[in-house]
């Protein structure tokens, strides 16, 4: 008898990822014990060995909560179980702005580029599922940020890194949370409930028990599924836009005028050529030049990207636009330049 449905589904999502990976490499699971990733990391301690696979599994310990050192071990010695090896947490700081919550990825994508560094993986697993998804979108859909941000998370992601980059892969998009802890139970894992998941002092968490639930009630069952879907379909069409949207900015690069280099970096681009852009891809230019430039793309918002627009096509002599991390546009020499105030 084959393994129990669950079992077998995220064993395959697993599968089809681990295809692609060199012979003999490392991957890697961030596993912090809830059902989502637990499940996953029980699929990679099997399917990695069947793919000629090294795998080991990663937790982060945030610190945000009492006994989190404590509650870090148990998942170390789960994934040790397991068969992972090797079998590590990670403590972390989490501090800087944007609230908690991006505080706590941002360190803890740190110290997972760290450890696959430091360990050569080829892979790191994430273990976001389709909820997950559904959640991303409601969210990208309340800060109005346009489709690339409704599109949701990508299954494939890589971050560069100083010493180059980290291939991060989310298996578990096309599958959802009842599935996972069902694979738990088959596979007899016991999952661990963060009780922050349950806080709705987070915004995620009240999207995922307030705003989600009310919107089955009142739409009908598989709303998450159809916003998965939505993603899914708005990230090719995002893909096409910004390979496009970046042959035009190195078309557009120029020079930057004496005087204008100091204390950073900054971005020329060419006036006229943004002009004839439609706004869908000169958008995503004037979005492009700010983060290069040094603008957090976190916190770099439609207003400031509306607001770089209309230095294009309705400048009447404004002085420049304030952006995220100490950067400013302005408009001189037929340019528009990005760079430190």
């Amino acid at each position: 008898m084959g393994p129990d449905p669950a079992v077998a589904a995220v064993r395959l999502a697993v599968r089809r990822v681990l295809a692609d990976l060199p012979a003999g490499s490392m991957t890697l699971v961030a596993c912090s014990g809830g059902a989502d990733s637990l499940a996953l990391a029980g699929a990679l301690a099997f399917e990695a060995p069947r793919a000629g696979l090294q795998a080991g599994g990663i937790t982060i310990d945030h610190g945000l909560q009492d006994g989190s050192s404590a509650r870090a071990d148990a998942v170390v010695w789960t994934l040790a179980d397991l068969g992972l090896d090797p079998a590590g947490s990670i403590a972390v700081t989490v501090d800087g702005e944007g609230g908690t919550e991006n505080a706590a990825r941002n360190a803890r994508y740190a110290a997972l580029d760290r450890a696959a560094g430091r360990l050569g993986a080829a892979a790191v697993l994430l273990g976001h599922t389709r909820d997950d998804q559904a959640e991303t979108v409601l969210l990208g859909l309340a800060r109005g940020s346009g489709a690339r941000s409704l599109a949701g998370m990508p299954t494939t992601l890589r971050r560069p890194t100083g010493q180059g980059e980290v291939l991060y892969l989310r298996p578990l998009l096309e599958l959802d949370r009842a599935t996972m802890r069902r694979a738990c139970l088959a596979m007899g894992l016991e999952p661990w409930d963060d009780p922050h998941n349950d806080d709705p002092a987070y915004t995620r968490v009240r999207v995922r028990h307030r705003a989600l639930p009310v919107l089955e009630e009142t739409l009908g069952p598989g709303v998450a599924e159809a916003l998965a879907r939505t993603a899914r379909i708005l990230r090719d069409d995002a893909d096409a836009l910004d390979a496009l949207a970046a042959r035009a900015y190195d078309d557009l690069l120029d020079e930057v005028p004496d005087g204008f280099v100091e204390g950073g970096r900054t971005v020329a681009l060419r006036v006229d050529g943004l002009a004839e852009l439609h706004r869908a891809l000169r958008t995503r230019v004037l979005r492009m030049a700010a983060v290069k430039a040094g603008s957090p793309p976190g916190t770099l918002a439609a207003v400031h990207v509306d607001a770089m627009d209309r230095l294009v096509t309705a400048w009447h002599g404004q002085r420049h636009v304030d952006l995220p991390g100490g950067l400013r546009a302005f408009r001189r020499y037929g340019r528009l330049l990005f760079g430190p105030v």
